[in-house]
C-alpha cells in the first residue's frame, strides 16, 4: 500500500504522530488517568488508513510503549487496571494494522481491475500508424480511473483513395457498454473509410452501425445512446483538411514557425451526435480548411475541454497552448505532450473524465 493516497496532501502523514503526542501529553497532564486514550486509539486507526504497514506498526509500537510507561509511572503496572489498559492499547494497535491490510488488499484488487481495463482499452483502441504519406500522427489516451471503469473515448486514422481520414469520438457512458459501442464504431470506420467516397456517407455508415448496436441494448441505451464524433479527411496532397462535426468539441489548428499559434476550427453549423438521426434534423456538410506544411490538426474529447481548475473554470486549449514564450511545436507528439502536461497543471489533481487526443502534422 502506498504510504499516502495521492488524493491527500503529504502533510497527512504527520497526523498519527500528532495524535500520539497529544494523547500521551493529555494523559500526563490530565487530573485523571487515560483521558488521552481516544486520541491514541484514533492514531492507530488513522495510521492504518493513511500510512504504509511499516509506519502503522511503528505508530502502534509507540502507542503501546507510551501507555506502558505511563502505567508504570502511575503504579498500575502490577494491577488488573494496568493490564486491561495495556490489552486495550494492544488491541487498538492491532486494529490499525488490520485496517491497513484490508485497505492494501482492496488497493491491489483495484489496481488489478484498472490494469485489465487499460489492457482492454488498448486492445479496442490500438495505437495509430506513426506516419501516413506526408502526415505524421500521434495519439494519447488518459483514463480518469473513475471507479476503475473503461471509458468510451475513441480515435482512428486510416488511409483511403480519397485521402487520409481521421476520427475522434466520445461514446456516452462508461464501462463495457461504452467499450462495445467503441468497438462497433471503430470497426465500421475501418471498414467504410476506404470505400465510402465522402464524409457525409461515412457518417451515415457509422450512424447505421451504431443504431444496430443500440437496438440490441437495454431501453435506456436505445433512448439515450449517442456518440459525439468529429470526422476529418486530408486531401491526397495534405494541403487541405475537411471536417465534419457530429456534436463533438471543435478541432484546433496549430501553426506558426516562430511560436505556437492555436485557433479553434469551430463549425458554422455543428450537427447532432451519431445515433440521433431519429430526430429528423439534416446533417450539415463538411467544412474545408487549408493545411500548410508544419501545421498540426489537434483533435480532443471533452475530457480536455471540460477539465476544470480549482475555481471551476474550463480548460481552453486555444489560449493555453498559444501562451507567449512557449517554443514552437516539433511535431504531433510534442503538441500532445504539451497539452497533457498543461491539462494536468490546470486541474492539479484527478480529472472527472477520460481524455483522448489525436494530432496530425503535415511534414515536408
Amino acid at each position: 500500500m502506498a504510504s499516502v493516497s495521492p488524493r491527500w496532501p503529504r502533510s497527512v502523514r504527520f497526523v498519527p504522530g500528532v495524535l500520539v503526542a497529544a494523547g500521551l501529553l493529555w494523559d500526563i497532564l490530565a487530573p485523571a488517568q487515560y483521558w488521552g486514550d481516544p486520541m491514541l486509539a484514533a492514531a492507530c486507526v488513522v495510521a492504518g488508513s493513511l500510512l504504509s504497514l511499516r509506519h502503522t506498526v511503528t505508530i502502534g509500537v509507540l502507542v503501546v510503549a507510551g501507555v506502558l510507561a505511563l502505567t508504570a509511572k502511575d503504579g498500575y503496572l502490577g494491577h488488573s487496571t494496568g493490564y486491561l489498559e495495556l490489552v486495550n492499547t494492544v488491541f487498538a494497535a492491532l486494529i490499525g494494522v488490520g485496517v491497513n491490510r484490508v485497505l492494501a488488499r482492496h488497493g491491489r484488487r483495484l489496481e488489478m481491475v484498472r490494469s485489465v481495463a487499460e489492457a482492454a482499452q488498448r486492445a479496442v483502441l490500438p495505437v495509430p500508424p506513426p506516419r501516413i504519406g506526408p502526415l505524421a500522427v500521434a495519439a494519447c489516451y488518459r483514463a480518469a480511473h473513475a471507479e476503475a471503469q473503461i471509458g468510451g473515448d475513441a480515435y482512428a486514422v486510416q488511409g483511403s483513395p480519397y485521402g487520409t481520414r481521421v476520427l475522434i469520438a466520445d461514446v456516452r457512458g462508461k464501462g463495457l457498454g461504452a467499450v462495445g459501442a467503441v468497438s462497433v464504431l471503430l470497426g465500421a470506420f475501418r471498414e467504410a473509410a476506404g470505400s465510402v467516397p465522402d464524409l457525409m456517407g461515412l457518417a451515415d455508415r457509422l450512424e447505421a452501425a451504431l443504431l444496430r448496436e443500440f437496438d440490441d441494448r437495454v431501453e435506456e441505451l436505445r433512448l439515450e445512446g449517442f456518440v459525439t464524433a468529429l470526422l476529418g479527411e486530408f486531401s491526397p496532397d495534405a494541403g487541405e483538411v475537411r471536417l465534419l462535426d457530429c456534436g463533438h468539441p471543435a478541432a484546433y489548428l496549430c501553426d506558426g514557425a516562430d511560436g505556437p499559434r492555436v485557433r479553434a476550427l469551430h463549425p458554422r453549423d455543428p450537427g447532432l451526435p451519431l445515433g440521433m438521426s431519429a430526430l429528423g434534423v439534416p446533417r450539415p456538410g463538411p467544412e474545408r480548411w487549408p493545411f500548410a506544411v508544419g501545421d498540426t490538426l489537434l483533435l480532443v474529447t471533452d475530457g480536455v475541454t471540460e477539465a476544470r481548475d480549482a475555481s471551476g473554470v474550463f480548460y481552453d486549449p486555444q489560449s493555453r497552448l498559444s501562451a507567449p514564450g512557449r517554443p514552437p511545436f516539433q511535431g504531433p507528439q510534442d503538441v500532445i505532450d504539451a497539452l497533457v502536461r498543461d491539462v494536468e497543471r490546470w486541474t492539479a489533481g484527478p480529472r472527472d473524465d477520460d481524455m483522448a487526443v489525436l494530432a496530425v502534422t503535415r511534414e515536408r
